[in-house]
């Protein structure tokens, strides 16, 4: 009798689509296992084209975690509307992340860029843990009134609520072909981009609207003298004096809370020692600086 046919394995792109703040690097991270996308509180939080990957035994989901659209206003936010239009055109498909709270002008708006999207678009409403059931089931109405999905999914990103349903779909997406990715692997993040990730998760966790989306952090120095420790040199890069002035804080205690709990992050991560040598520096227009961009990782 002859030997059975090995089934093939599927792979490919998913691009996640939403507004700011619905939830979309914490549904890549429920979906992966892994944190590859800032979490926060503040909008406009994710910048770099971080692809999650998960890999099951004959599938693997890559996904592109999209920024929230806008309208360009500087360097900053037309690479970002650029990625967008670049992604969708290479992605399998597009996963749109509303809030089960309610469809509102914001949502209405990229659904209407999705319209032309050249992939399936499916339809995630979140934090469905956050509201009733009523408010819920009129969110999927006024989602399914959009008519750019097949299908809708009531998921919490935080509690894992109906995401293995949303994965499994997402599957059946992908066409058959080999993995992209090694069976470990997360993320196509540098380790210098993972690390200023987790830097500036926490500096946007602390400051108030003012500072976070005219900061970024850039790692300049990874060492590891010894087995058991990494050393990390980092730099939180300012707009103006009066921002420097809040991250430093009084009596330097703002960037020292900051340091401190980045190096706890860092250590979860890395599963060792951790001194990070944290610094803040004015460095004026750096959103249109498009070489420092560039060093940064953001595309």
């Amino acid at each position: 009798m002859g030997q059975l046919a090995q089934s093939p394995t599927r792979s490919g792109f998913v691009a996640l689509a939403g507004r700011p703040n619905v939830g979309k690097s914490t549904l890549a991270n429920a979906i992966v296992g892994a944190k590859v996308a800032i979490v926060s509180d503040k909008p406009q939080t994710t910048r770099r084209a971080i692809r999650g990957v998960a890999t099951g035994p004959d599938w693997q989901l890559v996904l592109i975690d999209l920024p929230g659209v806008q309208r360009p206003r500087d360097a900053l936010t037309e690479r970002m509307q650029h990625r967008v239009e670049r992604e969708l055109a290479d992605a399998d498909g597009c996963l749109f992340v509303i809030n089960a709270e309610g469809v509102g002008p914001g949502d209405r708006f990229i659904a209407e860029l999705l319209r032309a999207a050249p992939v399936p678009v499916t339809i995630a409403a979140n934090k469905v843990d956050r509201t009733n059931s009523a408010r819920t089931a009129a969110a999927l109405q006024a989602a399914a009134e959009l008519k750019i999905a097949d299908e809708i999914f009531p998921i919490s990103a935080r509690t894992g609520a109906g995401v293995d349903n949303l994965v499994d779909h997402l599957i059946g997406l992908l066409p058959a072909g080999p993995f992209y990715f090694g069976g470990g692997e997360r993320s196509d993040q540098t380790p210098a981009v993972m690390l200023a990730e987790l830097v500036r998760e926490q500096v946007l966790a602390r400051t108030r609207e003012e500072v976070p989306h005219a900061i970024e952090v850039e790692v300049q120095d990874i060492r590891r003298p010894r087995d058991d420790l990494v050393l990390i040199e980092a730099v939180v890069l300012s707009e103006t004096e009066s921002q420097k002035g809040i991250l430093i804080g009084a009596g330097g205690r703002m960037i020292k809370s900051i340091g401190v709990a980045a190096r706890r992050a860092i250590e979860r991560e890395l599963g060792t020692n951790v001194h990070l040598d944290l610094s803040v520096r004015v460095r004026r227009h750096w959103r249109g600086d498009e070489r420092l961009l560039d060093r940064l990782g953001i595309e």
